[in-house]
């Protein structure tokens, strides 16, 4: 926005902000040294996942009122919201949300909207999920707002919607059947040259409202990136085309060998039985960015995959699958998982209180004899034990040692992740998080499992009966210890005084 203060940053409104694309944007412009606000329906919940200072308002674009505040003194907007995994009537959400927001965008005196749509000519037969959004961006434009509207296909980068469904069929499935739009031609963009893109669109000039179609630098099928992916993992995968498999049939297979819901696999589906290809190349000329292929792209998201967790996921969008659910066991590529949540009626300080100060001389809360059991194997193997304990009682630090596990991340009263130091056939992480909830909180307790080949995966089913025993049981011990009106003394004995 080359008309701004250089006193001034401009003041940039990020919607969709818990989603894929929005969570990685809003850290990338508060990077760059824009003043960001955050539009969100659960402002507690947004804030504890950010974990840094940032301005989020409470709003919701099917509240028109609730607009006002949150585009008040906003130079330029980002709409990133649509309802994909909503049932159905999405399209009527969507219509009404885009309504509101041109008209309190217009009404406070907006200098840009930014929205991302889907690459799809107005001429195909699209399904209900792309019609829509094109018609989203059609009402944004008419708002009066100069509107800036990116139309993406595949978007490929560590946690994205695509990339896991592709990760989860080829690490899963030696043989896979495959239906007619795994042959259908797409025109894949890595997530850092899309968020190039959304960046750059707040400086060019914008006269009046444009449409501009962005892709990677080659167009290929997601049969063609399943075998790209492949063969970076050195995997040897057969595919045995069939002529027909709906929609419906294929969300279903979709549901049982992938994360995606069947719901979201079923439009995901629908979205690319016609090309999603770019034919107008003026966004090239424009920007002037080189984008990554699809090689390139698939590479970058397998390095990110090297770390514990994604910077963001698709399913951290709180809508993407209706009410929130627990998932224990469940799997999100190569990755096992058991995750689980809980609402505490203690504040998030008492709550993270008993996670801050586990193991060591107090244990692990619950069946210690079995985690006393696996340090004991460890040491037969030749790993480290029980036997290290913890440096301070109270306090976690990035790097201490905490039994045979090592503090990978902490963030007092929010955070405390652990990587595993005991030997196990591929890597292990156990992570807990506090946020916000009412007047209590609610805690986040997930146990990550990277398997080795198929001994990593012997290993966590075989456990998998003992880890419900234990996982669980220190979830609900921990629940207690920061309800209780007592503490625990560093020796881990109970104390009568008052917390």
């Amino acid at each position: 926005m080359s008309d701004q203060s250089t006193t001034r940053p401009p003041r940039v409104l990020v919607t969709g902000a818990t989603g894929y694309i929005g969570g990685r944007l809003l850290r990338r412009l508060d990077a760059a040294g824009y003043r960001v606000r955050c539009l969100a329906r659960r402002p507690r919940t947004l804030r504890a996942r950010l974990g840094q200072p940032m301005e989020v308002v409470r709003g919701d674009v099917l509240d028109p009122p609730s607009l006002a505040t949150a585009l008040a003194g906003v130079d330029a907007a980002y709409y990133l919201i649509h309802s994909m995994g909503a049932a159905d009537g999405f399209e009527e959400r969507d219509r009404q949300g885009a309504q509101n927001f041109a008209a309190a965008a217009r009404d406070a005196g907006v200098g840009r909207i930014i929205y991302l749509g889907g690459l799809g000519s107005d001429d195909d037969r699209l399904s209900s999920h792309l019609r829509s959004r094109n018609e989203v961006g059609e009402i944004l434009r008419a708002s009066g707002v100069p509107t800036l509207e990116f139309r993406a296909s595949i978007v490929l980068g560590r946690g994205s919607l695509s990339f896991e469904m592709i990760r989860s069929l080829v690490d899963r499935l030696p043989v896979m059947v495959t239906p007619s739009w795994v042959r259908v031609k797409a025109q894949p963009i890595a997530i850092s040259d899309l968020l190039d893109y959304l960046q750059a669109g707040l400086d060019i000039d914008l006269p009046q409202s444009r449409v501009f179609e962005i892709g990677g630098a080659d167009q290929v099928s997601y049969g063609e990136l399943m075998s790209e992916y492949a063969r970076q993992r050195g995997l040897k995968r057969f595919m045995l085309p069939v002529p027909v498999l709906t929609p419906w049939l294929s969300s279903l297979w979709l549901g049982l060998v992938t994360p995606l819901y069947a719901r979201i696999g079923r439009k995901l589906i629908a979205s690319i039985q016609n090309p999603t290809v770019v034919r107008d190349f003026s966004a090239r000329e424009v920007f002037g960015l080189v984008t990554m292929d699809a090689s390139e792209a698939i590479a970058a998201a397998i390095a990110e995959d090297e770390h514990a967790a994604a910077e963001s996921v698709w399913f951290d969008a709180l809508s993407s699958g209706g009410a929130v659910k627990t998932w224990a066991g469940s799997r999100l590529g190569n990755r096992v998982f058991d995750a689980r949540q809980v609402a505490s009626h203690a504040g998030v300080v008492a709550a993270f209180a008993p996670i801050r100060r586990i193991g060591g001389d107090r244990g692990w809360y619950a069946y210690t004899w079995l985690w006393k059991i696996r340090g004991g194997l460890d040491l037969l193997l030749g790993g480290v034990g029980l036997r290290r304990g913890r440096r301070d009682p109270e306090h976690p630090a990035v790097g201490d040692a905490l039994d045979f596990w090592r503090v990978q991340a902490y963030e007092p009263d929010r955070l405390l992740r652990l990587v595993a130091e005991m030997k196990v056939p591929g890597q292990a992480w156990l992570e807990f998080r506090v946020e916000p909830e009412g007047t209590g909180s609610r805690i986040r307790q997930t146990a990550v499992f990277h398997p080795s080949g198929k001994l990593g995966y012997l290993y966590w089913y075989a456990l998998f009966p003992i880890h419900q025993l234990v996982f669980g049981g220190m979830l609900r011990r921990i629940v207690e210890l920061g309800e209780s009106p007592v503490r625990l003394s560093p020796s881990g004995k109970v104390s009568k005084e008052r917390s």
